[in-house]
């Protein structure tokens, strides 16, 4: 699996969770194609005093949960999860947040047992959806996954149905089908021509696919909406090379190795691994 998914301004690396509760965009690894409802700040949250109802309470719990695991403190969070699924086991939001926990902590008997229990509450959940056709994708079972970014992506209360459409163009190329995974990563960018995930795997799959001229209408797209990262650089680089664009790729190397002199595509570069 491509470990550049996502580009994004600044590209921190932070948990799963970080990307719908912190309204960024993030790279870590597989971690970024996943989300999670959140419907008010956890700060805010904090000093609520929810009433008797089971289900508000347990909102109450999955929105701390939230916050502590964007923190880093996962034990708090798996507890106020875990919490929040006892005060109120119908509440799918709660299963699926520890999911995602477990997913990243690659306890994944723990995360399947949890997404599965949270799409048997709430089967028509988009975020659910796709959250557990990324773990499915993750666990290398592509096939099976492409169903719940279908269902998650074609459902009109999810915001954002590229990140369902440029999930599934992933998973499929990790799968060796690039014809698929084209079609859906195009259907992504269409559904969202801002998305920095679709531009960026469009690029890196025509790059892939030996069809140098397409990989870098994409990558200048993405180029222009991004701040340049060692990720977006060093496929810019390999593009350029691709092209026999000696300049470009001269530039785009020099700025990695002056900005990013410790990154692994440092380390690519120096290799001249422009074909791995």
């Amino acid at each position: 699996m491509d470990r550049a998914l996502l580009p994004s301004r600044g590209w921190s690396r932070l948990p799963a969770l970080a990307l719908a509760l912190a309204t960024v965009l993030a790279l870590a690894g597989c971690k970024t194609t996943t989300t999670v409802t959140s419907t008010s700040d956890t700060a805010e949250t904090a000093g609520a005093k929810p009433e008797g109802d089971p289900h508000k309470r347990a909102e109450v719990r999955v929105q701390l949960a939230s916050g502590y695991y964007r923190k880093g403190l996962v034990d708090v969070a798996i507890k106020e999860a875990t919490d929040a699924a006892q005060i109120d086991p119908g509440y799918a939001p709660a299963h699926g947040l520890l999911g995602l926990i477990y997913m990243d902590l690659g306890q994944n008997r723990q995360a399947e047992d949890s997404f599965r229990r949270a799409l048997q509450l709430d089967p028509d959940d988009p975020e659910q959806n796709n959250n557990y056709g990324w773990f499915l994708c993750r666990t290398h079972r592509e096939r099976d996954a492409l169903p719940y970014f279908d269902r998650a992506a074609a459902n009109r209360r999810y915001g954002t149905p590229a990140m369902a459409l440029a999930n599934a163009g992933i998973c499929l190329k990790q799968a060796g089908d690039s014809q698929r995974a084209e079609q859906y990563l195009m259907r992504a960018f269409e559904a969202d021509a801002s998305s920095p995930v679709a531009k960026f795997q469009l690029a890196l799959l025509y790059l892939q696919t030996h069809r140098a001229e397409r990989a870098a209408f994409y990558y200048e797209l993405l180029a222009k909406s991004v701040d340049p990262n060692p990720q977006t650089l060093w496929l810019g680089a390999r593009i350029a090379h691709a092209r026999s664009d000696s300049l470009n790729q001269q530039r785009l190397a020099q700025e990695l190795r002056t900005r990013f002199p410790e990154s692994a595509e440092v380390r690519l570069l120096n290799r001249g691994a422009f074909d791995e």
